[in-house]
C-alpha cells in the first residue's frame, strides 16, 4: 500500500496515465483516417471521455505532490473514466440489440459553451453509423475493448484515491 501510495504521487506515474490516453486518442484517429473507419457518435464521445482522462493526467502530472491539484485530477480521471465505460455499454447496446426504435444521433450534441465537433471536428465530428461493427480483434468490438479499458481506468483512479485516502490519514495520525 506505502507502495502504491509513492507510485501515486511521482510524475512518472500521471505521464503514463497521461502517455497511455494520448496513444489511445492516436490509436482512434489511425483507424478514422489510416484505416478510413468513420467514427459514429458514440465513438466521438468516447474520444471526448478519453481526452477528459487525459487531461486529468496532464494536472497531475503538473503537480503529483500539491494535495488539491492532485485530488482535483484523481475525481476528473474517476469521473471521465467512468463516463467512458457508461457510453462504451451504451455503444455496445446500439452495436449488438439493433432496433429502430433504440438508435443514436447522428449529430454530436456538445455543450454550447464547448462545440468540440466545430473546434476540432477531425477529431470530434462524427460520420459513421454507430449499429456497425466495422473491426473486431479476439472476437471483440471496437466498444468492447473500450469497455474494458474504461473499466481498467476507472477501477485504477478509485484505487489510486483510496491508497491516497488511506496514505493521507496514516500520514496525519
Amino acid at each position: 500500500m506505502q507502495r502504491l501510495f509513492r507510485f501515486s504521487r511521482v510524475r512518472q506515474a500521471w505521464a503514463l496515465l497521461t502517455l497511455g490516453s494520448a496513444l489511445l486518442l492516436a490509436i482512434a484517429l489511425f483507424f478514422q483516417y489510416g484505416l478510413k473507419m468513420a467514427p459514429c457518435v458514440m465513438c466521438v464521445y468516447q474520444r471526448a471521455a478519453l481526452v477528459g482522462v487525459m487531461l486529468a493526467g496532464a494536472l497531475g502530472w503538473l503537480a503529483p505532490r500539491q494535495p488539491l491539484l492532485s485530488t482535483i485530477a484523481m475525481l476528473g480521471w474517476l469521473a471521465a473514466a467512468s463516463k467512458g465505460l457508461l457510453l462504451a455499454k451504451e455503444h455496445i447496446h446500439y452495436q449488438f440489440n439493433p432496433s429502430p426504435f433504440a438508435k443514436c444521433t447522428t449529430v454530436a450534441e456538445f455543450p454550447s459553451w464547448l462545440p468540440l465537433e466545430r473546434l476540432l471536428p477531425s477529431v470530434f465530428f462524427p460520420t459513421g453509423d454507430c449499429a456497425d461493427v466495422s473491426w473486431s480483434w479476439l472476437a471483440l468490438s471496437m466498444p468492447q475493448w473500450l469497455l474494458g479499458i474504461f473499466a481498467v481506468l476507472a477501477a485504477l483512479a478509485l484505487l489510486f484515491i483510496v491508497v491516497r485516502l488511506v496514505g493521507t490519514m496514516k500520514r496525519e495520525v
